[in-house]
């Protein structure tokens, strides 16, 4: 595809850094699900989450609050395979396991999991309003990207 603005020719690039989060030319975003192991990191870093007497309320708000949003830096852009949706519904019962010290020797089905810590399966839904406001907010603009993303040629109004 080419992009030309006042006759010159934007350069095409393999992977592009917008806001912090990496946009691939193929439009995958594998690197961007590694953000899993990084919310790992962070879940791990707040050992108060499973080691404090805290109700389980207000862990699962720490988590949506600390983990959450250091997974979906950046969702609003992701195309996902459904490997990808695989991997991040893995890391939010990973994540309930964990806040419930449940082992995997354990057997518990994540529906038995989501019952005990009274959650429904949001991380997937979470993603998805946060693309539909992304979209939302680049259409009602007048924008460059709202051109591209519309598929249109980009003509300067200098008048």
């Amino acid at each position: 595809m080419t992009v030309t603005i006042n006759g010159n020719k934007l350069e095409q690039v393999k992977e592009f850094c917008y806001f912090g989060s990496m946009t691939m030319e193929d439009c995958k975003c594998h690197m961007e699900i590694k953000r899993i192991a990084i919310g790992k990191e962070a879940f791990n870093k707040r050992g108060e989450l499973l080691r404090g007497k805290w109700q389980i309320e207000l862990k699962k708000r720490m988590i949506k609050v600390l983990i959450w949003s250091v997974v979906l830096h950046g969702s609003e852009t992701w195309t996902l395979t459904k490997e990808d949706i695989k991997r991040l519904e893995a890391f939010e019962m990973w994540v309930w396991r964990r806040i419930l010290k449940i082992s995997w020797t354990e057997h518990k089905t994540n529906e038995e999991v989501l019952n005990m810590v009274k959650e429904e399966r949001k991380l997937m839904e979470t993603i998805r309003k946060r693309q539909l406001n992304w979209i939302g907010h680049i259409l009602r603009r007048g924008s460059l990207i709202k051109t591209v993303v519309e598929g249109r040629r980009f003509q300067e109004d200098r008048e």
